[in-house]
C-alpha cells in the first residue's frame, strides 16, 4: 500500500522517438513507452541489445527529445536537461586530466557551487564511495572498478532527484561488478532521510532482480514495453533463493514469451525481408544445440539454468534461442527451450549433413537467404553485387544495420554451401557451391 503514496519524480506518456535515416526514410527505436518513477526507488529497465534502453535514458536525461509524447519532471514538461538528474555512463566518460578530486567537483562547478562548498561535498562523496586517498590520483592510476566509482561519486554528489545509470557496470569484471553493486546498494539504504531514486539500465536479469524495486521489461523493433514486474524481496538478496530464482524465471518468461502476453501486447513480427536478425556464429549456433541435446534429454531446458551454466547474460543467450526458433531447430517458450526434432537430427549429424539441414531450414525461414537464392540461380552468370543486396536491406534497415544483418546471413549462407562470396570483387555467387 505504501508504493500508492510515494510521489511520482518522473513521468512518461506515450513516448516514440523515430530517427531519420537516409533518403528521409524513418526508423521508429521506440513506441509508446508509459511509465512512472516514484521518489525512494529503484527502477531497472531491461531488455536485450537494440530494444532502445539507452535512447529512451537519454530522452529522459533530456539529453534527447522524444519525436512525440509527453516527459514530465516533478510534474514540469521536460525541455532539456532538469537540474535534479544525474548520469552514470557505461565507459566512464572521466576527463583524463582532471584528478578524482577535480572530476567529482565538475558537476557543482557547473552548477555554480561555491569553490569551498564544492570541495567540501566533493571530498564527503569520495569517502562516502570508498576511494579516500586517490583525491590526486588522475584516472590513468585507477582501475575499472575505481574509474566507475568516480563517476557515481560525481553523479552523486548533486544530491539528484534521480540518479540514471547506463549499464554502469557491464565494463567491469564479474567480481568487481558485484563488489560495485553492494556498496551502491549499501550507500543508498543507508540513508534513511533519501528521497532520490534511481533508474538503471541493463540487460542482465540477474543485477535487475538483485537491484531494483521495480523491473520494466522492453521488447525490440521498436522498443516498447511488455511488462512491468514488482520485485518484494529483502536485501540483500539471495540469488539463489526460491523467490529469487522465481523471479528470475518469470523475466525470462515475459522475455521469450511475447506470445503469452497477446491479451495485452501486439504479437511479434513475422519474419520478413528486412528482419533484423541477430548476431549469431555458426560456431556459437552448433555448440548451443549441441549442449542442449546433452542436457534436455526429451524435457525442455530452463533458460535461466542455461545462462547461469554458461555464464551467459540475455545478450549472450537470447539472440542464439531466437535464431534457432525461427530456423525451427528449437521451440522457445515460459522461460524453456526445447530442440525440435530437426534440432535433434543437426546435433546427431556429420559435418555434411549438418550443412544440408541447415541449408534446407535457412531456405525455408530466412527470406532474405530465398532473396538472394532464387536472385543468383536467376542471372546468367549466377553473380549478384553485395552493394545491390545492400541497397535493398536498406529499404528496411538503417544501412549500419543492413551491413551487419548481411554480414551474419552471409556466414549463414557460405557454411550451408547456398553460395558463395567474394570479397575482392564484392559479389556473391554460385561458383563453389556449384
Amino acid at each position: 500500500m505504501l508504493s500508492f503514496k510515494k510521489k511520482s519524480i518522473f513521468e512518461l506518456k506515450r513516448v516514440r522517438k523515430v530517427f531519420k535515416k537516409e533518403d528521409e526514410q524513418e526508423l521508429l527505436v521506440l513506441d509508446n513507452i508509459n511509465f512512472r518513477i516514484h521518489e525512494a526507488e529503484i527502477v531497472a529497465l531491461l531488455g536485450r541489445s537494440g530494444c532502445g534502453k539507452s535512447t529512451l535514458l537519454r530522452i529522459i536525461a533530456g539529453l534527447l527529445p522524444c519525436s512525440s509524447g509527453q516527459v514530465f519532471y516533478r510534474g514540469n514538461l521536460v525541455q532539456g536537461p532538469a537540474q535534479g538528474i544525474a548520469m552514470v555512463f557505461q565507459h566512464f566518460a572521466l576527463m583524463p586530466w582532471l584528478t578524482v578530486l577535480q572530476n567529482v567537483e565538475l558537476g557543482l562547478e557547473a552548477n555554480g557551487t561555491p569553490k569551498q562548498e564544492r570541495r567540501q561535498r566533493a571530498l564527503k562523496a569520495i569517502d562516502m564511495i570508498g576511494l579516500d586517498g586517490f583525491e590526486s590520483a588522475f584516472p590513468k592510476e585507477l582501475s575499472g572498478g575505481m574509474r566507475q566509482r568516480v563517476g557515481i561519486a560525481r553523479a552523486l554528489v548533486v544530491n539528484p532527484d534521480l540518479l540514471l545509470m547506463d549499464e554502469p557496470f557491464s565494463a567491469l569484471d564479474v567480481l568487481t561488478a558485484d563488489n560495485l553493486r553492494s556498496d551502491l546498494l549499501d550507500l543508498w539504504h543507508g540513508d534513511s532521510e533519501k528521497k532520490n531514486s534511481i533508474l538503471l539500465v541493463t540487460h542482465n536479469i540477474e543485477e535487475a532482480i538483485v537491484m531494483a524495486d521495480r523491473v520494466i521489461i522492453l521488447d525490440t523493433n521498436p522498443g516498447h514495453v511488455i511488462a512491468e514486474l514488482k520485485v518484494p524481496l529483502a536485501h540483500p538478496r539471495d540469488h539463489q533463493s526460491p523467490e529469487f530464482l522465481k523471479l528470475v524465471d518469470q523475466v525470462y518468461t515475459y522475455m521469450t514469451s511475447p506470445s503469452a502476453l497477446a491479451s495485452q501486447f501486439e504479437a511479434p513480427e513475422t519474419i520478413d525481408l528486412g528482419y533484423r536478425f541477430p548476431d549469431a556464429s555458426i560456431s556459437e549456433l552448433s555448440g548451443l544445440v549441441e549442449t542442449l541435446a546433452e542436457l534436455q534429454k526429451d524435457q525442455a531446458v530452463d533458460l535461466p539454468l542455461l545462462a547461469s551454466e554458461f555464464s551467459l547474460d540475455i545478450d549472450d543467450l537470447l539472440p542464439l534461442t531466437e535464431v534457432l526458433d525461427i530456423l525451427d531447430l528449437a521451440t522457445e517458450a515460459s522461460g524453456d527451450i526445447k530442440l525440435t526434432d530437426a534440432g535433434k537430427a543437426f546435433a546427431e549429424a556429420d559435418i555434411l549433413d549438418r550443412k544440408k539441414i541447415f541449408a534446407e531450414h535457412l531456405l525455408k525461414h530466412v527470406p532474405l537467404i530465398k532473396y538472394i537464392y532464387d536472385a543468383l540461380h536467376e542471372k546468367e552468370n549466377h553473380r549478384v553485387a553485395k552493394k545491390h543486396i545492400l541497397e535493398h536491406l536498406e529499404e528496411y534497415l538503417s544501412a549500419s544495420d543492413a551491413r551487419r544483418v548481411l554480414k551474419v546471413i552471409i556466414e549463414w549462407g557460405r557454411y550451408a554451401e547456398l553460395f558463395a562470396y567474394d570479397d575482392k570483387s564484392g559479389e556473391l555467387n554460385l561458383e563453389n557451391p556449384e
